[in-house]
């Protein structure tokens, strides 16, 4: 017998979720097939048999959340396997048993939906093991097919109904309810004043602050704790920038390349980050030590279903301009599908913010510990502006600095900014510092 243990598959992981089992007791599996599918604080993995065999027992239900290290199922091997094959009915007793209590029956379904995986972050299949909805039957509208909170309120509303009436709506008498009698309680349990299952969806849902969320809630707690937090403001003038975008955007497209301005904001901020390398750095705080770093490793906060990921572009200083777009581009994708590898998103030395497409004019970003600072990216747009004693319309942007105030002082903070609105507002310069 083999017991296949929760492994640790990212960085400092001391749990994860149970999102999906994939064999069942009784069912051979054969060396590396995948037999679980985790989440962890960080990314999703399937899991994969450590041997050949036949699974003997199931000992987690889906939605359980396990430490690292405790044992998600047993493996019977060798002649074992073959000389004592195991009674279905026998060994899925456990498993159905502890499923049970955490999800809910629901009724069969036809084999197709059946053996169909929903896409959905923990937090919707919590939200509909509390609302004892089967998400197997739920089609998805999110991003590639993901259920979404909306699908389950839409499936309940079209498919639950009450589990006890209102004793103020059933008639004295015991004889079998009209059609007419149905539609008018129906009609009357929908309004806000009559039905008890109206007043108890208001009430609090509790939802457990797990997976990739408290990942987050307890980054964010650890950094504005430890790290004393300044963000200084800024605008740039982006008509040049618009107007080589323009230019280059044909050539870009030619090589199926989305252009975007991030990538002339990632080669402004390696320029100077070579030029002031404390923001470059980070604090070992047990060693009292500043760590230089010498290379750039730039994170993109990416806003996914599952949270705000940042995927890192590694070495961008040795990438053109062009190979940063087309990665920005392949690892934002990855972070919505929720496939990224944990060295994608991990060792990043400065982060970027870019919130312009939703809008906002500034923003006190976060700084993603250990990193010692972070760059926001606000909406472009129009403004007046005076250039020469005259005023004139420019295209402008807001840019937000967070620091490390241990490290960094406020001059140096608006030198910073100054040296990135420079090259970005003249690109010629931008490209003769290039290396």
């Amino acid at each position: 017998m083999v017991e296949f243990k929760l492994p640790d598959v990212g960085e400092g992981m001391h749990e994860g979720e149970i999102l999906k089992i994939l064999v069942r007791p009784g069912d051979t599996v054969s060396q590396d097939q995948p037999v679980i599918e985790v989440q962890t604080d960080k990314v999703n993995a399937e899991l994969s048999a450590p041997v050949s065999g036949v699974i003997q027992e199931i000992k987690v239900a889906e939605g359980e959340t396990v430490e690292v290290g405790s044992t998600l199922l047993v493996i019977r091997t060798g002649e074992a396997a073959v000389s004592a094959p195991a009674d279905p009915a026998q060994e899925t007793e456990k498993p159905i048993q502890k499923a049970a209590e955490k999800r809910p029956a629901v009724p069969q379904t036809n084999q197709t939906t059946q053996n169909r995986r929903s896409l959905a972050t923990p937090y919707v299949r919590q939200l509909a093991r509390e609302m004892k909805i089967d998400i197997e039957r739920v089609i998805g509208t999110g991003p590639i097919g993901r259920v979404t909170e909306e699908d389950l309120r839409q499936f309940q509303q079209g498919s639950s109904k009450p589990s006890t009436p209102d004793i103020s709506l059933v008639p004295a008498k015991t004889e079998p309810k009209s059609a007419s009698v149905r539609k008018a309680e129906e009609q009357v349990a929908a309004t806000d004043f009559a039905a008890p299952e109206t007043s108890s969806q208001m009430r609090v849902e509790r939802l457990p602050l797990k997976g990739i969320r408290k990942k987050i809630a307890e980054h964010m707690v650890k950094s504005v704790t430890i790290i004393p937090h300044v963000t200084s403001v800024d605008e740039i003038e982006m008509d040049q920038l618009r107007e080589l975008r323009e230019r280059l955007q044909p050539h870009a497209s030619k090589r199926q390349i989305k252009l975007t301005f991030l990538p002339f904001f990632v080669k402004a901020l390696v320029i100077a980050l070579k030029e002031f390398p404390t923001f470059n750095a980070s604090i070992d705080d047990a060693s009292n030590e500043v760590l230089l770093k010498h290379f750039y490793h730039i994170g993109i906060a990416t806003d996914t279903p599952d949270g705000l990921i940042v995927p890192v572009i590694k070495d961008a200083d040795r990438k053109s301009i062009l190979q940063i777009a087309r990665e920005i581009s392949e690892l934002a994708q990855l972070a919505r599908d929720g496939k990224l590898s944990l060295d994608q998103i991990t060792g990043g030395t400065f982060t970027i913010s870019n919130v312009g497409p939703i809008g906002g004019l500034q923003a006190t970003p976060i700084i993603n510990h250990p990193e010692v600072a972070i760059m926001a990216l606000h909406k472009m747009e129009k403004r007046w502006v005076v250039r020469e004693d005259e005023g004139v319309i420019r295209w402008m942007m807001n840019l937000s600095l967070s620091f490390d105030h241990r490290l960094i002082d406020g001059v140096t903070a608006v030198r910073f900014t100054n040296r990135i609105k420079e090259l970005l507002e003249d690109p010629n310069l931008l490209f003769v510092e290039m290396v």
